[in-house]
């Protein structure tokens, strides 16, 4: 099924509120449901008498042009834009020769400042749409090109790739309600005088039969050959490329009735015996003709109301981010822009209460912001000059000054868009499935229709050539293949638009599938299991030396390191209010520790490593109170000097809330539960016991974790990767499913196929029982589907009229038919309510 995406309502030109509008030669006001009104060049004008429409139909630009300027002069349109603007509180005012002029927003102020003459003179002509927005076919997504048309292959509308908050889907669906009821209306007279005579005996007398019988073939021309005009010409483009697909049938079957209902109503006589009923007459069939396009559109129409349901969580996703935003100039001066216009760079002023408007740092003020559009989490969380903010969430009760750093494209909430885009137009692996079928499926349902019409011709009851017709058309309708068409990729997109309500972002339908077979879960340790931020557990002083020297010499050391290590020994001392000394001669030695000259004296902190190589004596009572802080899932530092051990310093990463629940519910599923880390054996272990982890696999490298995948696949596991770092890209891309945590890099988004955008092992619970649910719900769309026509093919050809004297009209053959894929459809809405809580 398919929608016609050129079929639009004109935007008013002169509106006066939400349900007036402007006359433009005369100024007064008109009401938008009046009659007297004309499309223009996309815009509707409405007018308050038959005088001032014909002046606009003799010259329509004068008059747009004297409307236009009218509404600057009154202060009801902005000059720039032509935006409705408040005469009585301007948001952006300014004056030229001694006049006021009144704007949607700053930068048209400053557009008309710097020339005014361009905007007061007729309209300027405005910057064509981009033609080069990329649109796609929701059953081929490997269909491409710029700009709208059809789909080569299965003649569908094709659609935008990337979806926008602007999109008017409303206009779309009441205009095709209004063809759809226009075609109702001119039917049901043609069903009538069709069906009446034959049900009731009952005759109009002479000469109002023939009068009866032009109302009929009238009506019913006018419905194929404007209602169906879209049919016929996609079912004429499938053939140029040879991709015979659901509208050829539509277009085959309706074409070949109308044809011959059109010759024998107007030339009867051509017409051999085998055409004539028991009275001579030769029967016509524009009421099926005029009843199958009034339905196939009805299927249009539903299936269309059905697909934008779909898109209710990108919608959703994309009303988040704010229209515009408060931009502060080099000047100081404040400017409110479109978040188009915003730059990398930008200072931008966010209030108590406004959204976000793009990613980036706090540079000035204190506040608490709503995150839970990423995290689920209700409480605010505090933010203060140098920590990133994130578009979209809310500013609560303070104002900020911000530096964009990820505007348009590059914001998290659009690459969450984009994801979700992407799952949505990607095939699943069983498509592959209704693929095959759909190469064979059109010319096998013509065979079928030929062999049907020449058995009825051969062995049929008279009129044997009437009843051989009829088989044919039927089954040609029948065996419209949209049902099986649309089987998997309706799933796909409901399934994508849930999970990332949900805060699972799918990159493409075969990571959907793919989930449900996984028998194993490889994950890191930092950032997945623990929360990757590592903070102080304890301090342990030997020898004479107090904690809190040792913590000021230690969180001296790292004052100028950027480990993440040395932030969590930082924050312990200014929670403990220390004074930190100066440090001469410091060095970090990579991947041993930090050292330097305290005071004279010569410090370092690091692995047992840098303590070998300036000879400090590492006593075997000291490494044992190491090993036991490591057995408790800490990472431990030596603090010494030049001689000997001051101190240990045991720092942790907490295990993530919610992590050992979300263990459990995975081994309740069957998974073996597998840890790949870089980190130490010991601490690994501590985290994996207190966890349940089922196997552990410490010290390794990115390259060592992706071949620990490989092997794992290559021993006929269904491998799923669950990382947030750089060095688990490698493992994510080797893995079956890559999973990243959404807290975690750029680089392990990109590498993976799912992002659990809230962070936590929970969702991955959640998009495995998404997967479940959608490949059932696919399952049961093709079965529907194969057999729905396993079963209406036969039906149609006539095989029960031997028996029971059934022959399938081409009318209830098409009703089947739009009801097919609209059960189809329902049934793939239904993911919309799974469970996954």
């Amino acid at each position: 099924m398919s929608h016609d995406t050129h079929i639009h309502t004109p935007k008013t030109a002169f509106p006066f509120d939400d349900a007036h509008a402007v006359d433009p030669n005369c100024g007064m006001r008109v009401a938008l449901d009046s009659h007297r009104h004309v499309d223009h060049e996309g815009r509707r004008y409405f007018f308050c008498g038959d005088g001032c429409l014909n002046k606009f139909r003799d010259d329509p630009e004068a008059i747009h042009a004297k409307g236009r300027r009218r509404e600057i002069d009154k202060g009801r349109m902005d000059p720039v834009c032509g935006m409705r603007t408040d005469p009585d509180a301007p948001r952006h005012a300014t004056e030229h020769e001694g006049h006021a002029y009144h704007f949607c927003s700053a930068r048209c102020r400053e557009k008309f400042e710097a020339d005014p003459e361009r905007w007061l003179g007729p309209a300027p002509v405005q910057p064509a749409a981009p033609k080069n927005a990329m649109y796609t076919c929701p059953m081929h997504p490997e269909i491409q090109q710029q700009g709208p048309g059809d789909c080569p292959k299965c003649g569908m509308a094709l659609e935008p790739m990337m979806p926008s908050a602007d999109d008017d889907d409303g206009g779309e669906l009441q205009a095709m309600s209004r063809k759809f009821w226009t075609l109702v209306v001119l039917t049901i007279p043609v069903f009538l005088l069709a069906m009446v005579p034959h049900a009731f005996d009952v005759h109009l007398p002479a000469p109002w039969s023939r009068v009866g019988a032009w109302v009929e073939a009238v009506l019913a021309s006018v419905v194929v050959l404007w209602g169906g005009a879209s049919f016929f010409k996609r079912g004429w483009n499938s053939l140029k490329p040879w991709n015979p697909n659901m509208y050829t049938l539509i277009a085959l079957g309706t074409g070949v009735t109308w044809v011959y209902s059109a010759v024998a109503f107007l030339w009867p006589d051509l017409f051999p015996v085998g055409f004539r009923d028991a009275q001579g007459q030769v029967g016509v069939y524009f009421e099926s003709a005029a009843v199958i396009v009034t339905l196939v559109t009805l299927g249009d129409f539903l299936e269309l109301r059905a697909r934008r349901r779909t898109g209710d969580a990108l919608k959703a996703l994309l009303n988040l981010a704010p229209k515009t935003a408060r931009r502060i100039g080099e000047d100081g001066k404040e400017h409110d822009v479109s978040l188009d216009d915003v730059k990398v760079g930008d200072r931008l002023r966010v209030r108590p209460g406004e959204k976000l408007p793009v990613d980036g740092e706090v540079i000035e003020g204190a506040s608490h912001v709503d995150e839970s559009m990423l995290t689920g989490e209700p409480l605010p969380v505090a933010k203060q000059a140098g920590d990133t903010v994130t578009g979209g969430t809310v500013n609560q009760d303070g104002g900020l000054v911000m530096r964009a750093q990820k505007v348009g494209g590059e914001t998290m909430l659009s690459q969450i868009v984009a994801l979700v885009a992407q799952a949505q137009r990607s095939k699943a692996p069983l498509q592959r499935i209704a693929d095959k079928v759909a190469a064979w499926f059109v010319p096998a349902v013509v065979t079928v229709a030929v062999l049907a019409f020449v058995t009825w011709t051969l062995i049929g009851p008279d009129p044997r050539l009437a009843h051989a017709l009829v088989a044919a058309v039927s089954v040609l309708v029948i065996a419209c293949p949209c049902a099986l068409g649309l089987a998997t990729p309706i799933s796909i997109m409901v399934a994508s638009g849930r999970g990332a309500q949900h805060g699972v972002l799918f990159r493409d339908a075969g990571a959907i599938e793919a989930l449900r077979d996984v028998d194993t879960l490889v994950m890191d340790k930092t950032g997945t299991l623990t929360e990757g931020r590592p903070s102080l557990r304890d301090v342990v002083a030997l020898g004479d030396i107090e904690r809190d020297r040792a913590l000021t010499l230690a969180a001296a050391l790292e004052r100028s390191s950027e480990h993440p290590l040395a932030r969590a020994i930082l924050a312990a001392a200014e929670e403990s209010d220390l004074k930190l000394p100066d440090v001469e001669d410091f060095k970090a030695p990579t991947g041993r520790g930090v050292l330097g000259r305290i005071g004279g004296q010569r410090v370092m902190l690091g692995n047992a490593r840098l303590l070998r190589e300036h000879d400090v004596t590492l006593d075997e009572s000291v490494e044992q109170r190491a090993e036991a802080l490591r057995a408790d899932g800490a990472t431990v530092m030596f603090l010494a000097d030049g001689r000997r051990v001051l101190a240990l310093l045991a720092v942790a990463d907490r295990i993530r809330e919610g992590a050992a629940e979300a263990v459990k519910a995975l081994h309740a599923e069957g998974l073996t539960l597998r840890m790949l880390t870089g980190d130490n054996a010991t601490t690994a272990k501590a985290v994996a016991d207190a966890l349940g982890i089922d196997d552990v696999q410490a010290g390794l490298s990115p390259e060592d974790k992706a071949e620990a995948v490989q092997a794992l696949k290559a021993n006929g596991h269904r491998v799923a990767m669950a990382g947030d770092g750089i060095n688990d890209a490698p493992a994510l891309a080797a893995a079956d499913v890559g999973i990243a945590m959404g807290s975690g890099t750029d680089v392990a988004m990109e590498s993976a196929q799912v992002t659990l955008v809230k962070g936590d092992l929970g969702g991955l619970r959640r998009a495995r029982t998404l997967s479940r649910a959608t490949v059932r719900n696919i399952r049961q769309n093709l079965f529907f589907a194969f057999v729905y026509n396993a079963l209406g093919v036969p039906l149609a050809a006539g095989v029960l009229y031997p028996w029971f004297g059934l022959l399938l009209s081409p009318m209830i053959a098409a009703l089947a038919m739009s009801l097919s894929s609209v059960s189809v459809v329902s049934n793939a809405l239904r993911l919309r309510r799974v469970g996954l809580d």
